[in-house]
């Protein structure tokens, strides 16, 4: 049985559906990244899954609980990291940490030790005592995540969580996902940035207009959408003989010959036959000036299943 699964969720607002048939199953032990434009349903999924909507149709399930009929079961095994900063101003970030464990039921020692811990783990012991309103807007999303985790739950959702801030307090909460899962934490996790995706995702799952369009490995997804890796080669001239030598290569999907003595390339296994392509160069005595590689990624996928057009 999986952690973690959508049986066919629809939810609707009025008449327009924001979730629409979603079946997904998430596996325990995976850092799962969830993608989709603006308007696509993945904050709603998340917000189902949290307890916070309720299903039209479908079921949602986290370790053989359903999350509508026992929710008290459902979010003491759920952590939650929202978009929108969920810290109070008025109290220290000990006491912000303070209040949340509390509401999942810890006292005494436990609640003092887990706090503790937390705060640490964030990077903020040292700053405890002090207020929100003193830090900067990386040690607010820390402190966020500080406060999602002190009950040490079995899967968390990471909605967003290094929106607009500066690259250091990024590398650490990402290196914060990657221990958390280490230490046995399910990881749902949602970004605009593909790389961060790319960086620590075990699987990803695509959702637009509601539905799941692609789910699997980033190396399984590119297979199956068809990418090429692509290569811009810059020489001293064109020869062609070399681009019909190079046409001819069994890896080689296309070849077009552009302006400035460059040749564009599609490719399968790149790393593995580009000798063979440097060889031909040489051959035919193409002086190599500049190579350039584009290697097929989430973004241009992402790009390709939902297309370009802007999303408000």
């Amino acid at each position: 049985m999986s952690l973690l699964a959508f049986k066919d969720v629809v939810k609707k607002y009025d008449m327009n559906i924001s979730v629409n048939h979603l079946s997904l199953s998430i596996e325990e032990g995976e850092i799962f990244g969830l993608l989709g434009p603006n308007g696509a349903g993945k904050s709603t999924s998340i917000h189902l899954l949290a307890g916070l909507l309720r299903p039209d149709s479908g079921t949602i399930t986290l370790d053989g609980f359903d999350v509508v009929r026992q929710p008290r079961e459902t979010k003491a095994r759920l952590g939650l990291v929202p978009q929108e900063l969920a810290i109070y101003e008025s109290l220290t970030a000990y006491d912000n940490v303070a209040f949340f464990a509390r509401l999942y039921g810890l006292r005494g020692r436990l609640l003092k030790e887990r706090v503790t811990e937390a705060l640490e783990f964030v990077g903020l012991s040292q700053r405890a005592k002090e207020h929100p309103s003193s830090y900067s807007g990386g040690m607010k999303r820390r402190l966020n995540i500080a406060c999602a985790i002190t009950h040490r739950p079995r899967v968390i959702i990471m909605d967003e969580p290094t929106v607009g801030i500066d690259p250091q307090s990024r590398n650490h909460i990402l290196e914060s996902v990657r221990t958390l899962n280490k230490l046995g934490s399910t990881i749902i996790y949602t970004s605009h940035y593909m790389e961060e995706v790319e960086a620590i995702g075990t699987r990803v799952g695509i959702i637009d207009q509601g539905r799941l369009i692609a789910c699997g490995t980033k190396d399984e997804l590119v297979a199956q959408s068809g990418q090429k890796e692509k290569l811009v080669i810059e020489a001293n001239r064109i020869a062609e003989e070399a681009v019909a030598e190079i046409q001819h290569h069994p890896r080689v999907e296309a070849v077009h010959v552009l302006d400035n003595n460059r040749l564009e390339l599609y490719m399968q296994e790149a790393d593995t036959y580009m000798q063979d392509i440097l060889f031909i160069l040489g051959k035919h005595h193409m002086g190599l000036l500049s190579l350039m590689r584009d290697k097929p990624n989430l973004e241009r996928l992402f790009l390709q299943l939902t297309g370009r057009k802007l999303r408000d």
